[in-house]
């Protein structure tokens, strides 16, 4: 298998939202996006799948040094050496990947962020950097794109963290800014139970609120000139919002499942946006 497949069926296989967005590039932004976006997913999945923190670090170590051995010219993951050929020309930086996997490493060392400043931070490393990779690829042009794919990726991570705070209470995490589970009288031990109560629906409102100016926010942070080259995030910008909207409709039923689109419904979003331009 070459790198090029491996990162391709990593991509594929994750199921993502981005990956639909990917689908509507030019075959070398669509390279490049798709072995970026691999290397996240493989650095994210050295966290998820730990079963011992101390061997994640060890992991998250490992990728640190490949990705500085890789800018020495010397990859020896495929990820890596699918990414590399494109570095130079997207403006790919080592301290774009250092920072993803220092998010990562966020994960081992924190579970609880005390308030939404201290989420932010974390944000920034994990969605915002991703974001602003992903606006090169795309074919940034404009300066000001850039504050645009922060706060998109803010408005992004904030949506997976409210699909997902079932799943995560699994692993023990609780990204919900602790001042504002005390804000809404909401108790840790009652989302760790996956309890339901008016005080969590509120809690969570609240989560969707801000959400959804974020995504108000960055779509008019976009320059105009800008909005032909980055329609795949626009894209995703779509489909993640409509998730937002389901998880509002279906009265944040998420301490025991995870909501989620149908693929074609993901396709159908994303053709929406390239076709016709609008969201």
């Amino acid at each position: 298998m070459t790198p090029e497949q491996y990162v391709q069926q990593k991509a594929a296989a994750s199921g993502s939202s981005f990956y639909y967005a990917f689908l509507f590039l030019p075959p070398a932004r669509r390279a490049a996006i798709t072995a970026f976006y691999a290397f996240c997913r493989e650095v994210d999945d050295v966290v998820d799948d730990a079963q011992d923190p101390g061997v994640a670090r060890t992991k998250l170590a490992w990728w640190d040094g490949e990705v500085a051995q890789a800018y020495r010219g010397q990859p020896s993951h495929p990820v890596l050496k699918a990414l590399m050929p494109h570095a130079t020309e997207y403006g790919i930086e080592a301290a774009h990947l250092h920072a993803v996997v220092q998010g990562c490493q966020m994960d081992l060392e924190q579970t609880r962020y005390l308030d939404f400043a201290g989420l932010s931070r974390y944000c920034h490393l994990v969605a915002g950097i991703v974001g602003e990779v992903a606006a090169r690829i795309f074919g940034q042009a404009d300066a000001r794109t850039t504050e645009y794919a922060h706060r998109l990726g803010l408005a992004f991570q904030l949506t997976n963290i409210i699909r997902d705070v079932g799943e995560d209470a699994l692993r023990g995490r609780i990204y919900l800014p602790v001042s504002e589970l005390q804000q809404f009288d909401v108790k840790a031990h009652e989302i760790l139970q996956r309890t339901y109560s008016e005080r969590f629906t509120a809690l969570m409102r609240f989560q969707a609120e801000r959400a959804h100016r974020l995504y108000d926010e960055a779509l008019a942070l976009l320059p105009a000139s800008e909005r032909r080259t980055q329609k795949p995030g626009l894209m995703m910008a779509s489909i993640y919002r409509t998730l937002l909207r389901e998880i509002e409709r279906d009265d944040f039923q998420v301490l025991h499942q995870r909501i989620a689109l149908t693929p074609l419904r993901k396709l159908w979003l994303a053709w929406k946006v390239q076709a016709l331009g609008r969201l």
